[in-house]
């Protein structure tokens, strides 16, 4: 996977380098600190993937893409995380806020390497099996979630509760409640299960958010949620991994 870094800051393509060392798979093929030179990179080489800061001097990346006749799948880097939306409306893959952390890259270019792959690309190599596993999503990673016409930009520390809800998922932060089409099982696949318990089959509670605990029918478990109304009952299976789990 042959990456273009454009950035007007040399640390932050520094920092991205380095970072980038740890994916055998990926190779730095070039490197831009404005549009123009972006431009003539693309123009110049095949890029797998772009890596673009927003702001910078001259045109935006938002303005880059827009001058573009085709461009490589992008994911932004940003040090604000108020052009999410915008950053999904251009389809951009992903949306990293900086400082960059390692987990949330790895995450990043797996959705590039799935995209590669479905799109039949000949340049894909075979990642080192650690890699070929996503990274879990812990409580400091951010997700784009849309609901109707109503879109978030959530830190996953902020979600206390995820509920299943017929055939969609209800995720509880702050006073809002949208839907996503998503499973529990799913959801369980990616999040860090040291902040994440599965309580029963049809609630994740972040065990943050853990106000109250008392004891429920046959050995089971009742806890209550900070920041809303929420009581979850933990099933009787599960009440014995959450004693084991936050016991010393």
């Amino acid at each position: 996977m042959k990456v273009l870094l454009v950035d007007d800051s040399r640390l932050a393509r520094a920092e991205l380098r380095r970072l980038l060392e740890a994916f055998p798979d990926v190779v730095v093929g070039g490197e831009a600190r404005n549009a123009d030179e972006a431009r003539a990179q693309l123009a110049a080489q095949r890029f797998d993937l772009l890596l673009l800061d927003i702001h910078m001097p001259g045109e935006t990346g938002f303005e880059l893409l827009a001058s573009l006749e085709a461009a490589p799948p992008v994911v932004f880097t940003t040090a604000y995380d108020a052009h999410a939306l915008r950053a999904f409306e251009v389809n951009a893959l992903d949306y990293l806020l900086k400082p960059v952390q390692e987990a949330r890259l790895a995450a990043a270019l797996e959705k590039v390497r799935a995209q590669m792959q479905a799109e039949g690309s000949g340049t894909v190599l075979k990642p080192e099996p650690a890699a070929a596993i996503p990274a879990l999503l812990t409580g400091q990673d951010q997700v784009f979630v849309k609901d109707g016409e109503r879109c978030w930009f959530v830190r996953l520390a902020d979600v206390r509760l995820f509920e299943i809800n017929g055939s969609y998922t209800q995720i509880y932060f702050d006073q809002h409640r949208p839907l996503i089409p998503r499973t529990l099982a799913q959801l369980e696949a990616r999040l860090d299960p040291k902040q994440f318990f599965r309580a029963n089959r049809q609630q994740i509670i972040n065990l943050d958010f853990v106000a109250g605990v008392e004891p429920w029918f046959s050995h089971s478990l009742r806890l209550t949620l900070r920041g809303g109304a929420e009581v979850v009952e933990v099933s009787r299976q599960q009440s014995v991994r959450f004693r084991e789990l936050l016991s010393l």
